[in-house]
């Protein structure tokens, strides 16, 4: 285990799960190691992501997920932003500005890698269209931020 490594907390016994969803739609991503209790359910399950470690924990239900704490990821382009948004996105009320939630209640941030091209260029008033057409969107569609950026 690397010395600093995000845990997250899930309702019994829905780690597992999670986990094996999360590896299964990103690359170089797999399940280092499972601790199981007596009755077989996962206790913690260790990941990783794109290489990034994380632990899983069947904690119970006294702590849910918040907006506190999410997932970014960096997308290159429209069709990697639609990919991830339509394997993410479970909760269709939480959607706003490229932020979705699993169907375990985590957010993630789905956003193509021009988004801070089209709302913090230097023109502050083609960054500020198309941070209020970002303000406007659920999924992230980077022709639309564009267009707002250039005034079309």
């Amino acid at each position: 285990m690397k010395k600093v490594t995000p845990f997250l907390w899930y309702d019994d016994p829905q780690a597992e799960e999670a986990v094996n969803f999360y590896v299964s739609i990103f690359k170089n991503s797999k399940v280092l190691s499972v601790n199981r209790k007596p009755d077989g359910n996962a206790w913690t399950v260790s990941f990783e992501l794109d290489g990034v470690e994380y632990t899983a924990l069947n904690g119970g239900p006294m702590f849910k997920f918040t907006e506190a704490f999410s997932m970014y990821v960096n997308c290159e382009d429209q069709a990697e932003v639609d990919y991830f948004w339509s394997k993410l996105s479970a909760i269709p009320e939480a959607e706003s500005c490229g932020w979705c939630k699993d169907k375990w209640g985590l957010s993630w941030q789905i956003v193509p890698k021009q988004l801070g091209d089209y709302i913090g260029g230097p023109d502050p008033v083609k960054a500020e269209r198309g941070m209020q057409a970002m303000l406007q969107m659920r999924k992230l569609i980077i022709a639309d931020l564009k267009k707002a950026y250039d005034g079309e």
